[in-house]
């Protein structure tokens, strides 16, 4: 594990993140992360990217296609790196996240951020986690960078993708954009917060130029080792289905009587999703976890807990998330 402060470091110690790899480089989050990495010219970037993939990569980045059950290739391809990113599909296998893990731990990798990017629902709220049947499939993959013992782990907590679900069926935000139809819950005034793609590119970008290490013991600056084992905390909208409603009227010149605006109670969209998961439909697992991150109290919501500001990063941009999802749509893109 990385030592406490830079004055104990060796001669030609350089306090920041040097070298970054990020799995999924290419991918819907992965590319917006690599993105914004390039634009602070701070990092040597590696796109550890699946054999025989298509993916393209930006001017700058070192591409390193792998065999993800092959050690070697994966040992070679992470040599040397200090911060490993780690964006998966959802149906990657856990084996793959586990064999990453493990070669990061055979090259010393100090840092990995783990492909979780979700609600407060991993390292805090388990109760929580384990009722949206979310956290059990998740939490091991922490457990398995600690059982390794090579490497330290920062969770990113993104809570809801904005414009992934905004742009998705009606079981995930409530709204059909297509059919202009929402579905409120409950009242839909209840504001949770979500995270769009750039900006949790900008987040990590931002959490990457920090100091590596505070100078000694007096130094209270924010570092990248002070969120060793810890969670990370972003969100670009603290936001209801209200005002994404009111946005989309923003941007697209419709409003309210262009829509058809019905109401469900969120704990019946819940229940509604449990059945519909026990079928093996999994839109029944997005009706249950959407809805129930608008409970009220629900850890849908961390503004108390965001780092946002501490890593100065401007505001968001609602109305222009909103503009990327109906983009989606308009183009047919599917979420799986």
């Amino acid at each position: 594990m990385v030592a406490k402060y830079a004055q104990d470091q060796p001669e030609g110690f350089v306090n920041r993140i040097q070298r970054v790899a990020i799995v999924g480089a290419g991918g819907q989050l992965g590319r917006h992360i690599t993105e914004e990495l390039l634009k602070t010219g701070q990092h040597t970037i590696t796109a550890v990217t699946r054999a025989g993939g298509n993916s393209k990569f930006p001017e700058g980045v070192i591409p390193a296609a792998v065999d993800y059950t092959d050690e070697s290739a994966l040992v070679s391809a992470l040599n040397g790196q200090q911060f490993l990113i780690i964006t998966l599909p959802h149906d990657a296998t856990p084996e793959t996240h586990a064999n990453i893990v493990e070669a990061a731990g055979k090259t010393g990798v100090p840092y990995i951020m783990p492909n979780i990017y979700t609600c407060d629902i991993v390292v805090n709220n388990k109760s929580l986690g384990a009722e949206v049947m979310l956290g059990e499939k998740l939490r091991p993959i922490v457990e398995h960078i600690k059982q390794v013992g090579k490497s330290s782990w920062t969770v990113l907590v993104t809570s809801l993708w904005y414009e992934f679900s905004l742009a998705c069926p009606p079981d995930w935000f409530g709204f059909d954009v297509a059919k202009r139809e929402v579905t409120f819950f409950d009242d839909g005034e209840r504001k949770i917060n979500t995270s769009s793609w750039p900006f949790i590119g900008k987040t990590v970008a931002a959490f990457l130029s920090l100091k590596e290490l505070p100078e000694n013991e007096d130094d209270n600056s924010l570092t990248v080792s002070s969120f060793q084992n810890k969670p990370l905390y972003t969100s670009s909208f603290f936001v209801s289905q209200r005002d994404m409603l009111d946005s989309i009227h923003r941007v697209s010149g419709t409003s309210d009587k262009d829509w058809t605006i019905k109401k469900e109670a969120s704990s019946k969209r819940v229940a509604d999703g449990r059945a519909l998961l026990a079928t093996g439909d999994l839109r029944g697992l997005a009706r249950m976890y959407y809805s129930r991150m608008f409970f009220p109290g629900s850890e849908g919501t961390y503004q108390d807990k965001l780092h946002t500001k501490a890593l100065g990063l401007p505001d968001d941009d609602l109305d222009q998330a909103t503009k990327r999802a109906l983009a989606m749509v308009e183009s047919n893109w599917r979420p799986m």
